[in-house]
């Protein structure tokens, strides 16, 4: 019997991400807009959320402890309540003397708890589905992060606009507890493992199994996060980078092109998880280096209009196109890739490395940014000297790993 996939456990997951994401895009999205205005200086925002950046990447790993050893229902509820609350004391407690303060807090508290978070929900998954189910389900959870994404920066900005900032906070308040309501009604079985010592003894040796599980019993994981690492070192490094310098500094565009074309990349994140959850029964794993290497092929031509004598609407088409068929396959890549993960770790170690897979992208994403920043400031005037080397590197990547995809499925298929 084919199991379904929108069982009542996944649906409320589903509902739970919707508010809680949505919740957090309006929060920080008006709280951006809130320090800017304050302040006059991006550099300031982009300091606090880097500072904020680093509970998370520290505390991931325990994380992915709790989640192995707690009831994961119960750990997402707590943490849904306490972000509510968090984020309440923050609007209550927010003044003009003291608002950079209790912002710079707020985001501290939101990364901590984050870490916490990320690596339970997602092995929540594996728990609830099984099989090709697991793809369809990740492909799901997706397509919420996308709509969420693309939903909040209009509402958000309507309602900072018209209210201001606090409201925006409660508003998000609401969609925390929300959140944590779905939650209350989720069922997941629970087995409690058996705890002997200390805490930091248990953590050690749950620490030390997980990579031990890693690194020998099953190295393809390992191997796997790599590539996925890979991949997000380049095209998110000139994604979140590269666009918005070629669309505003390089080609001279108003802000409406950049406005379009963060709303095309949404869209095509969407696109690229509904094509996953269509193409979960039908995906070979060896076909993932062709994912991967296309990635690449994708780049090519946006580096080369730059040396075709055409004017910017052009060169933007060109450069939109091919940045929207990158993240379709970046998309498509990485729910196979965590799917994959999933699917060959034990339900006893999946919240630590699930809490793996977030450190390690957590940790190459701000590299691949700074990398590329310095780059497009070198290269401001000979772009394709960028794109067009990244798109060639990522492409003889991904075909050299056929033969890793390949031995990959040989192993899920005698398991």
């Amino acid at each position: 019997m084919t199991q379904r996939l929108f069982t009542k456990n996944f649906v409320l997951l589903i509902l739970g991400q919707l508010t809680s994401l949505f919740g957090n895009f309006i929060l920080k999205l008006a709280l951006s807009m809130y320090v800017l205005e304050v302040t006059g200086s991006a550099a300031i925002f982009a300091g606090i959320l880097s500072i904020a950046a680093i509970p998370t990447i520290v505390l991931s790993p325990l994380g992915g402890i709790l989640a192995d050893r707690a009831d994961r229902r119960n750990i997402m509820v707590a943490l849904d309540g306490l972000t509510g609350m968090s984020v309440l004391c923050a609007a209550l407690l927010l003044s003009e003397r003291n608002a950079l303060t209790v912002i710079s807090v707020l985001l501290v508290v939101l990364s901590v708890l984050g870490a916490f978070e990320t690596p339970t929900v997602q092995a929540c998954i594996p728990t609830m589905l099984q099989g090709d189910n697991i793809m369809k389900g990740n492909a799901v959870v997706n397509q919420a992060a996308s709509l969420s994404y693309l939903m909040a920066p209009m509402i958000g900005g309507v309602l900072y606009a018209l209210f201001g900032l606090k409201p925006v906070m409660y508003a998000s308040v609401v969609c925390f507890f929300i959140t944590a309501l779905f939650e209350c009604f989720i069922k997941l079985s629970y087995q409690h493992l058996e705890s002997q010592g200390e805490i930091l003894s248990i953590v050690k040796q749950d620490f030390l199994s997980s990579m031990q599980y890693i690194s020998k019993e099953q190295s393809s994981i390992a191997k796997m996060l790599f590539l996925t690492a890979f991949s997000r070192f380049f095209v998110m490094g000139i994604t979140i980078v590269g666009l918005p310098f070629i669309v505003r500094t390089v080609l001279g565009l108003n802000a409406r092109y950049y406005g379009a074309a963060e709303s095309s990349l949404a869209v095509a994140v969407i696109i690229g998880s509904v094509a996953a959850g269509l193409l979960a029964e039908k995906m070979k794993i060896h076909r993932l280096a062709v994912l991967l290497a296309s990635m690449g092929v994708f780049l090519i031509p946006a580096g080369i209009v730059f040396l075709c004598p055409a004017d910017s609407i052009i060169k933007y088409a060109v450069i939109l196109v091919s940045f929207c068929g990158m993240q379709i396959v970046i998309s498509m890549f990485s729910i196979f890739a965590v799917s994959l993960i999933q699917q060959s770790t034990p339900n006893h170690l999946i919240g630590k490395v699930m809490a793996y897979t977030s450190t390690v992208t957590l940790c190459v994403q701000p590299i691949g940014q700074i990398v590329y920043g310095f780059l497009f400031d070198r290269f401001r005037n000979m772009i394709y000297l960028c794109l067009i080397p990244t798109g060639g590197i990522v492409c003889a990547v991904g075909m050299s790993a056929m033969g890793f995809f390949r031995k990959f499925e040989k192993e899920q298929q005698s398991s």
